[in-house]
């Protein structure tokens, strides 16, 4: 099973006013497991990045000036990602931004629907924790995975970051319930298994002296004498 974690950023909130995709990155999962291939790629969108989006990533025109098309890396991505499924928080942001880039296109491109199965992470938090903060900041501290390098949204590292936060939702028990001290220990938050030690010394096995076998029978007659009989002499 091969799945790519995806996220991108942008200049803007909205397609509708022609913002465009200034960073992709993506990271590879097959089977559950991080592979360590990535495709990252900044991109010069031809346009300002807002002040507000800039406030959020950092990625300022001047550094993106230089930065290839997204028609001249169209194809190295699209080739990363066809067939796997998509895994992405917030999908319709991302995928929305990925089909108006398509759409752009000459001739156009067809939608990234038709190339990937999607899975929204943020729906699927929403229905493990409803009510609850579900972004990708209250995750990572709901499910122990450590987002201290993200003073800025960056596309690559928000995807290595939501692959770790996806495998912990989607791996079953976090924890293994041993008490609120215990199951926040070790890597991830989750609880260790400790094993006994398999150099124990065997249980002590007592055998009955001759005179405590005799006092035992001599119990057991007194028993008898009430006419109930003896289990144990039975064998019932």
């Amino acid at each position: 099973m091969r799945q790519i974690v995806l996220d991108t950023e942008t200049t803007g909130l909205e397609t509708s006013q022609d913002h465009r995709i200034i960073e992709i990155g993506c990271v590879e999962v097959v089977n559950r497991k991080l592979t360590g291939r990535h495709y990252h790629q900044y991109i010069n969108p031809q346009r300002a990045v807002d002040a507000g989006a800039f406030e959020v990533h950092g990625i300022s025109d001047e550094f993106l000036a230089d930065k290839p098309l997204f028609n001249h890396v169209v194809e190295e991505f699209m080739a990363f990602v066809d067939g796997a499924e998509l895994v992405i928080h917030n999908a319709p942001f991302d995928v929305g931004f990925i089909n108006h880039e398509l759409a752009k296109l000459k001739p156009q491109r067809a939608q990234l629907e038709n190339h990937c199965a999607i899975t929204d992470t943020l729906v699927m938090a929403r229905q493990k924790h409803p009510g609850q903060r579900n972004s990708l900041d209250a995750l990572c501290k709901r499910y122990f995975v450590d987002n201290s390098q993200r003073d800025l949204h960056g596309a690559l590292l928000d995807a290595e970051i939501l692959a770790d936060v996806y495998l912990a939702m989607t791996g079953g028990q976090v924890s293994l319930m041993m008490g609120d001290s215990q199951s926040e220990q070790g890597s991830g938050g989750v609880g260790a298994i400790r094993r006994l030690a398999s150099d124990r010394p065997a249980l002590a096995i007592s055998q009955l002296s001759s005179e405590e076998l005799a006092a035992h029978n001599a119990y057991l007659d007194e028993l008898e004498k009430g006419g109930a009989g003896c289990l144990w002499r039975s064998g019932q």
